[in-house]
């Protein structure tokens, strides 16, 4: 079949799955986006057709749509020096020296493992040819007494008493029946058994969502020494009646433990300002404001301008981490409905689109961790007070409010934010690592068609979500972490799977695995290679944009 024919087939049964069908990518306002037409478009030098036929409107830059835009946010607040402290960059040596050390320790491990597996291997060899010799034998030894007894019975009909502890338990002929079979089964069997002992151990499952700040892929103990150590440094920091942000950046930028991840969060956020004095007030005033919001806004939810809206939300609800218990509760739904039709309403030039609805999960789970120690993976909200709830409702809005923000035009129409920083993506790959470029294009993949999700909902669709949380730990430190950083995780990403990217020979596979990332069992470890990786390339052509532009 034909390379066409192929990616016709592909697209057809995985219309659902596809960054730019309108199940995974557009809301109610917005009209489908063909990553395949549109691609082919601007190859033939040809402009897309306009959605909608009237005098096509003249771009604008972000900030004027900014300028132009209500959105959720009070212009002349008093925490103008906390936003203004979130554009110095973080001190290039400090986490330099923390990426080179991350790459430094991880290479090491994997060393040290090869060579436990390797031991582990040889003796379990060992220990299966010892185990053969002595049962072959037992087996001699059993059939010279048969013998000397007199014992003339065919070994191909007699029954063994006991069944074969490497069968299901039923009975089966003694060991002695080899030659109904062949010389070559008989091997084969012991083959099967030796693969079988030499297998490494499967690691543990690792929750979805619990222990989240601490869980690593090798399920070791949540608090080590060099932990407790950086936890002290955050209370310490945290403690005093002013933080200092940029001391709380570098901080973070490793990851925040879990005790303190909450307010870390709402600081870095600009959501909470640095002055610990103001920090209550402030707090009961963005919470009164919100559900001031509910009741003027959320009766409107069924009126015919925004009925579309609400249902989009509705529909898109309990498909977000449908694997987690605690997102299916009906009152964690309901609070998420709100949160998105209230952000929707008040930012009507990009309004709801589907994947906004996955940037509210890690606020809403780190803030609930705020009133609870246990897991949280199937933790019933509805044994939390109202007063809690309210209270994580609200936080999760203004933070993810503020997220937004920063990154409002990869939800405008066309969303032309998502474009910039895929193209961005294809130039920053092709000059990183070249074969992984070509092997794409000899195979007809766009990167549109696998990247458009990865900036849509910033890889929450591909890492599990306890490395989603840690990611957006750094991103929060991160100047422009979510807006410009982002770029260089995904390029990172990308080229860690360039050996199972090769491996792929045809376009469908490419696409499939793409799309299905083996990162399930993904921890601290894996996420924090991952990010020394994308400072490093940050630290490379950020400041020399045409540096990887040919």
């Amino acid at each position: 079949m034909s390379s066409d024919g192929n990616k016709k087939q592909f697209w057809k049964r995985n219309a659902a799955k596809v960054p730019g069908s309108i199940q995974h990518v557009y809301g109610a306002q917005h009209p489908p986006f063909d990553p395949l037409l549109h691609a082919n478009l601007i190859k033939a030098g040809n402009k897309p057709p306009p959605a909608t036929p009237g005098k096509p409107k003249k771009a604008t830059t972000f900030q004027e749509f900014e300028s132009i835009t209500s959105d959720a946010w009070d212009v002349g607040d008093d925490d103008d020096e906390l936003l203004a402290m979130a554009a110095q960059n973080l001190n290039i040596e400090v986490v330099m020296e923390t990426a080179n050390k991350v790459i430094e320790n991880h290479s090491k491990q994997q060393e040290r493992q090869r060579q436990d597996d390797t031991t582990e291997l040889e003796q379990r060899e060992e220990d299966t040819q010892e185990e053969v010799a002595e049962d072959e034998e037992e087996d001699e030894e059993d059939e010279e007494d048969r013998v000397e007894e007199g014992d003339v019975t065919s070994p191909e009909v007699s029954f063994a008493s006991q069944s074969s502890p490497y069968t299901d338990g039923r009975l089966v002929k003694s060991h002695s029946e080899a030659p109904i079979g062949s010389p070559k089964d008989a091997a084969g069997e012991h083959a099967a058994l030796h693969r079988q002992r030499s297998l490494p151990h499967r690691p543990p499952v690792i929750p979805l969502v619990a222990r989240m700040a601490d869980q690593n892929t090798s399920g070791t103990p949540a608090m080590t020494e060099r932990e407790a150590s950086r936890l002290d440094k955050f209370k310490q920091l945290l403690a005093g009646p002013n933080t200092d942000l940029e001391e709380l950046r570098k901080l973070s930028w490793s990851g925040i433990p879990r005790q303190v991840r909450p307010i870390t969060w709402k600081l870095l956020s600009g959501y909470l300002p640095a002055n610990a004095e103001r920090r209550e007030s402030v707090l009961q005033r963005k919470r009164q404001e919100y559900f001031g919001f509910i009741q003027q806004y959320y009766d409107s939810r069924n009126d015919e301008h925004h009925q579309d809206t609400y249902r989009q939300i509705h529909i898109d609800i309990p498909r977000t981490n449908p694997l987690i218990p605690l997102f299916q509760q009906a009152s964690v739904q309901e609070i998420f409905e709100r949160i998105l039709f209230i952000w929707a309403i008040r930012h009507p030039a990009s309004g709801y689109v589907q994947g906004i609805n996955d940037l509210v999960t890690p606020f809403f789970v780190v803030y609930v961790f705020e009133y609870i120690e246990e897991e949280v993976e199937n933790f019933d909200v509805s044994s939390l007070q109202e007063e809690a709830l309210r209270n994580i409702e609200a936080d999760s809005f203004w933070c993810m409010s503020k997220l937004l923000d920063g990154i409002q035009d990869n939800y405008t129409f066309a969303q032309p934010g998502i474009q910039r920083k895929v193209k961005a993506l294809e130039e920053l790959v092709s000059r990183i690592d070249e074969s992984v470029h070509r092997h794409m294009q000899q195979y007809e993949v766009e990167y549109l068609q696998f990247a458009f999700r990865w900036m849509n909902n910033l890889l929450m669709r591909e890492l599990p979500l306890r490395c989603t949380i840690r990611l957006w730990d750094t991103y929060q430190a991160e100047p422009e972490g979510f807006s410009h950083f982002h770029l260089y995780v995904c390029a990172a990403f990308l080229v860690r799977w360039r050996k199972e990217i090769l491996e792929e020979r045809d376009f469908q596979g490419l696409m499939i695995l793409l799309q299905n990332l083996p990162t399930m069992h993904w921890g601290n470890e894996e996420v924090s290679v991952l990010l020394a990786e994308a400072y490093r390339l940050k630290f490379a052509f950020a400041d020399a944009p045409n540096h990887y532009k040919r």
